[in-house]
């Protein structure tokens, strides 16, 4: 049987109903666009091969119990639970942004040389709680370009193909994202005056 003239809903069908050969074919077809999509992301290969396996788990569970249902868009659908899952692993890891100067120094540690007393931590580490609260109220299409631009450190040409749209709409998306923020920003600072 010649599966590589099969589309990827057939191959999706040919497994569900029991033929490994299916599922064997459509990673065949798909795994280094999908590898290569999380490794720029990361930036770690090992990482990388690890979220990849997450994601074909996710993908086989879903198929196996009969919830799959994204007519003909298989590889869409693989690179969105792909993309889940490193934005699931930046949020677990918290990862800060790192903005270097020229010599290459972290610019948030030479912030650093002078000792910060009790408040001004305190007051640091609940702006950094409240910031990341309010990014969890943005739509996912911000959330997910505001997080790769920040905290993946993508360029806005990466986070369009990775996203599957042109880089104007990348950009739309994170100038909605960014006034968002402020707005949610103006609406505490009205809360802690009033």
């Amino acid at each position: 049987m010649n599966l590589q003239s099969y589309n990827d809903q057939d191959l999706v069908k040919l497994y569900i109903t029991g033929n490994e050969n299916g599922l064997q074919e459509l990673l065949r077809r798909h795994k280094s666009k999908i590898y290569t999509s999380i490794y720029l992301l990361v930036k770690d290969q090992y990482l990388a091969e690890d979220i990849f396996q997450d994601a074909f788990i996710k993908v086989i569970n879903t198929l196996r119990s009969g919830r799959y249902n994204e007519e003909g868009k298989f590889l869409p659908w693989v690179m969105r639970i792909a993309h889940n899952l490193v934005i699931d692993y930046f949020r677990k890891e918290k990862r800060t942004p790192i903005i270097t100067s020229s010599d290459g120094m972290d610019v948030f540690n030479m912030l650093h040389f002078y000792d910060e007393s009790a408040e001004e931590k305190m007051l640091r580490d609940q702006t950094h709680k409240d910031l990341k609260a309010m990014i969890q109220l943005l739509p996912d299409e911000q959330k997910e370009v505001l997080l790769m631009r920040h905290y993946a450190d993508l360029s806005f040409k990466e986070i369009a193909d990775l996203t599957e749209v042109s880089i104007n709409t990348a950009l739309g998306r994170m100038r909605y994202a960014l006034s968002n923020l402020r707005k949610m920003l103006k609406t505490k600072e009205m809360t802690y005056k009033g």
